[in-house]
């Protein structure tokens, strides 16, 4: 049995990329660039990339259990911001629902990306510093798709 309890958390990550903002944008919003650097060869991964389009990216944890990670687009302002909320769920269990945005400001000849994501971790599944963690792995996972800083 749970314990019914949510955590609310705020994380805030910024990224200077040497990249300029339109292919940065691109690598989030071209579901074969967005696929390599988020999802993993391991991965299945879906992009529709448009307001009210979704995202999903499913793999499987060591364990065994199918994590499903779904995210529906609600603003998308080309080389200037993405805005989408997401569920995380362990099998048929919700662990999280998040709303994020993504904001991408030229800097110099590159980019500096922010990102802001607002969550509810629920019943101790997930715990916001993983999440925290992990986007910071695939921000960085984006420097490497990017050709790196």
């Amino acid at each position: 049995m749970t314990d019914h309890t949510v955590t609310h958390a705020t994380f805030t990550i910024e990224r200077a990329y040497t990249a300029p903002p339109d292919r940065v944008f691109a690598a989030w919003s071209d579901p074969e660039a967005k696929g390599s650097w988020f999802a993993g060869p391991e991965n299945a991964h879906e992009l529709d990339f448009l307001v009210g389009g979704r995202e999903i990216n499913r793999g499987t944890a060591p364990d065994g259990t199918v994590m499903t990670f779904a995210s529906v687009y609600h603003d998308i302002v080309p080389e200037g911001r993405i805005v989408y909320s997401s569920t995380m769920h362990g099998g048929e269990v919700l662990w999280t629902a998040s709303l994020t945005t993504v904001e991408f400001a030229p800097d110099g000849a590159g980019t500096r990306l922010t990102l802001t994501e607002q969550g509810s971790f629920l019943d101790g599944y997930e715990k916001p510093e993983w999440r925290e963690q992990g986007t910071g792995e695939w921000l960085g996972a984006l420097d490497a798709y990017l050709g790196g800083t």
